[in-house]
This record gives C-alpha cells, structure tokens and sequence, in this order.
C-alpha cells in the first residue's frame, strides 16, 4: 500500500530531521527495533501496544506513527494498538493536530469517548479504530506484546504490563501543559513531529523478513 502523497511528503520532510534526534534517544529507539525484530523472528509478527496514563494524547501518536513508519519502510507483519491504565478520549486538541498535520481523520460516532478512522493511503482497507481505553481491554492483544511506556506516570505506575512480551520505557512531554496557552496549537503539532520523527528512525532500523 501506497500512503497518500501528502503524508508521503510529510514522512519525507521528517526523515531529513533525523539529526534532531539526540543520540540517547536513537540508541533506545534502535533498542525498540531490535524488540519488534525479535518479535517478529520468534512469533511472526509484533503487536504493539503504546501506553500512557489516559490514552488521550501521545499514546495515540505511537500507535499511528509506527504504522505509518511500517508502510512507507515495507515491513510486514507489525499491528499497532495503544492503551492507557484508564480510559478518557483521544484528546480534540490532539485530533485538531493530527489534521492539521494533514492526516484524513474520520470521526465515526457522537460518544464522549468518539471512536475515529484514520486512512493512510487510497488502499488503506484496514479498519483500525483510534479511541481510549485500557490497555488490557479485549481490542488489544492480551500476550506476547510489546509493551511501550510513553509517559513517566503510566512508566512508573506500571512496572509490570500484563502478557507483554516486552517492556519499553520511552517517556515523552505531554502537551496537556500547554493547554488553553497561547502556545497550545503549536506545541500540539511539535508533538505530532516528535513522535513522527522518531518512530520513522525506530522503523527505519527494523530488518526486513
């Protein structure tokens, strides 16, 4: 499959910024691609939940960004998913960014916790559902998965993940500290690059099988 041209170009622009990544931040990323390697070599796939408190914001980010990063790199096999240790809603602020960054977000009900579609190409027949919830709700894989900590409270008050394979700390800033800031919207979308630019390295290490 195909991305769309407009987050093909994005994805791009993203992998020039690898050299913004620190030094320390790309050995833990490489740590992770050796995981997912692992994963797939031992089970013949790596299903990856992304984790932090309330599943609201850069959680979600993870769980899109690697898929994003599996399709424009051709590694099969990798199915993502993300969850927090309780469930809210995936942050409007957060979908505002996600749009604005030029992702085809696609809302599908009215709840308070609204469930969205996010296609990422013409041939994009996956119906992967964004939404908050627990990680351990039945949506997730329940064993022999990866296990990433995005967020020091969810790291700290997890040090155990129920049927993950594997357990990965890789703390962000969470934008919330900006909310209802003259610097919300842009802190947001700075969120959306981080995390992109990061997981486009993490996937570009991962060997094809």
């Amino acid at each position: 499959m195909k991305l769309y041209n407009n987050l093909n170009s994005s994805v791009i622009e993203l992998i020039k910024e690898f050299n913004l990544i620190t030094e320390t931040q790309k050995k833990e990323l490489e740590n992770l691609a050796l995981a997912i390697n692992e994963s797939i070599t031992k089970y013949g796939k790596a299903e990856i939940t992304v984790i932090c408190t309330h599943n609201s914001r850069r959680s979600q980010l993870g769980q899109l960004w690697i898929k994003v990063a599996a399709i424009h790199y051709g590694i099969k096999n990798i199915y993502t998913f993300s969850g927090g240790t309780e469930a809210t809603s995936f942050n409007y602020r957060m979908v505002n960014a996600v749009k604005e960054y030029g992702f085809k977000v696609k809302q599908l009900d009215e709840n308070a916790n609204p469930k969205y579609h996010i296609p990422l190409g013409e041939e994009d027949e996956s119906m992967d559902i964004l939404f908050s919830k627990v990680y351990s709700e039945n949506y997730n894989p329940q064993s022999n998965y990866i296990a990433i900590m995005v967020c020091s409270q969810a790291d700290e008050g997890c040090p155990f993940v129920a049927g993950a394979s594997k357990r990965i700390s890789l703390p962000y800033i969470d934008p919330k500290e900006f909310d209802d800031t003259e610097f919300e919207s842009f802190k947001y979308l700075e969120k959306v690059k981080e995390i992109g630019r990061d997981m486009l390295y993490m996937t570009s290490k991962i060997k094809k099988i």
